[in-house]
């Protein structure tokens, strides 16, 4: 159903200024830092201790390469999803928030890439312990493909949508 103008009614916009719309999207991109923040910091977490346990010696040289290349990359991950706060207070009353809000959408994108390689990772390394390196590459591939469709190819599809 379109309107007179030939739109979707759904999809006509907002009426709103050019830093209404920034702090309407400050405000969401704030909401969606603070689910993946939690997410990758619990994650973070879990590895970090991992080494403290006494299986963690009978890791061979793969699985030792998989968990220390996924704690570097949950560590940048987590410096990605926290660095939009950082820019915002380094810029805060700078008249940027149009900057900040492009920069923090830049990192985040960066940041889901990344979390979806630690997961991926993380799935390789558990099942790759716990059932044997041909399942934990099928699972940890299996994860990666999942995270793709559900995080990059399901918004193209709805964005095409009529």
């Amino acid at each position: 159903m379109t309107d007179d103008t030939g739109r979707h009614p759904a999809r006509q916009g907002r009426t709103e200024s050019p830093e209404e719309r920034s702090d309407r999207n400050w405000n969401e991109l704030l909401q969606e830092l603070r689910v993946l923040q939690t997410g990758v910091q619990i994650l973070t977490g879990f590895l970090l201790i991992l080494p403290f346990q006494s299986r963690f010696a009978d890791l061979d040289l793969f699985q030792r390469n998989v968990y220390l290349a996924d704690v570097l990359v949950c560590l940048v991950t987590s410096g990605l999803f926290i660095a939009p706060v950082a820019v915002h207070r380094g810029l805060f009353r700078r008249q940027l928030k149009t900057e900040v809000v492009t920069l923090g959408d830049r990192m985040t994108r960066t940041g889901l890439v990344l979390l979806a390689i630690a997961l991926s990772a993380t799935a390789l390394l558990i099942f790759d312990v716990v059932l044997g390196r041909v399942q934990g590459l099928v699972v940890g591939g299996a994860v990666a493909v999942m995270l793709l469709g559900l995080w990059a190819v399901l918004p193209v599809v709805v964005r095409r949508r009529p």
